[in-house]
């Protein structure tokens, strides 16, 4: 049994928190960055140029690459042989997210209450997710979720008679109604199976996954790949000036569902899908 202690987890947080938001994942930066030369439109280009340069801002200048620095989605992959000491496991990833955002002088944009609105202050509480897995380590990922993007997602509950074409065109019909909403281009997650809200973790947890991994099987991966081809059909372009950039990645989870269901939910990010990761 190994024992870790919550302030190693609240430390690693607040510092995954500042990271993610200052630092896009390589494979995605290099993604955008090779986007202008086969971007057809000229408007196009200059805005996806123009993205470029802010995230070599953001670096240069080590502040957020948005300012939206999004909701703090934590995903937490702990050992069954892992031992907890010094206090709450979830306060301290509370805390650590509240430093985080504090001391990073990150935008904090949480309310406490849905209807009543009032900010917390300190971008608390997390959206927090666990699963135990083997072994005595623990993995932790931060995920900022910004909601111009997290508000154009959605779902639906097929029915088993649905075929993988309906499936397709509902995420890029997803995309379509989201326009330039999402700052485009989008990162696109897709959920398929499990129950209602298994599908949706599912798109959230596709939408973390570095861009340069497909789905392990064929039939997924090849859905991945004409979803892309057909969203950049859709013409909205960079930030929505029109053009044949409008996704940069598409990816599919799935899971065991039931025989009188299919559910599938979209979860559209950004161009600044945001994650960073860390093991103890």
């Amino acid at each position: 049994m190994r024992e870790i202690n919550v302030t190693d987890i609240e430390n690693t947080v607040r510092e995954l928190c500042i990271t993610a938001n200052r630092k896009l994942p390589c494979s995605l930066v290099e993604c955008i960055k090779s986007s202008p030369e086969k971007e057809e439109s000229p408007t196009g280009k200059e805005v996806l140029c123009d993205l470029i340069r802010n995230i070599k801002a953001a670096e240069d200048e080590n502040i957020a690459v948005c300012q939206d620095t999004g909701m703090a989605v934590i995903f937490l992959d702990i050992g069954q042989d892992v031992h907890f000491v010094g206090g709450s496991l979830y306060d301290a990833i509370n805390k650590g997210v509240s430093r985080g955002y504090t001391e990073g002088y990150l935008r904090c944009s949480i309310v406490s209450d849905p209807l009543e609105r009032v900010n917390t202050g300190d971008n608390t509480p997390a959206v927090i997710h666990t699963k135990i897995v083997d072994g005595e380590s623990v993995s932790i990922s931060v995920c900022p979720k910004g909601f111009g993007s997290e508000n154009m997602s959605r779902m639906k509950m097929f029915t088993p008679s649905a075929s993988v074409r309906d499936i397709e065109d509902f995420v890029v019909e997803t995309a379509s109604i989201a326009g330039s909403n999402p700052c485009p281009p989008m990162v696109i997650g897709v959920g398929i199976g499990g129950d209602f809200e298994c599908c949706a973790y599912l798109a959230k947890k596709a939408l973390c996954r570095d861009i340069s991994v497909k789905n392990e099987k064929a039939p997924y991966s090849e859905m991945e790949e004409r979803i892309l081809e057909n969203i950049n059909k859709l013409g909205i372009g960079p930030q929505g000036f029109g053009g044949t950039t409008t996704a940069l990645s598409v990816a599919i989870e799935q899971a065991p569902t039931h025989i009188a269901g299919l559910p599938v939910a979209v979860n559209i990010g950004c161009h600044v899908t945001r994650h960073a990761h860390k093991t103890l």
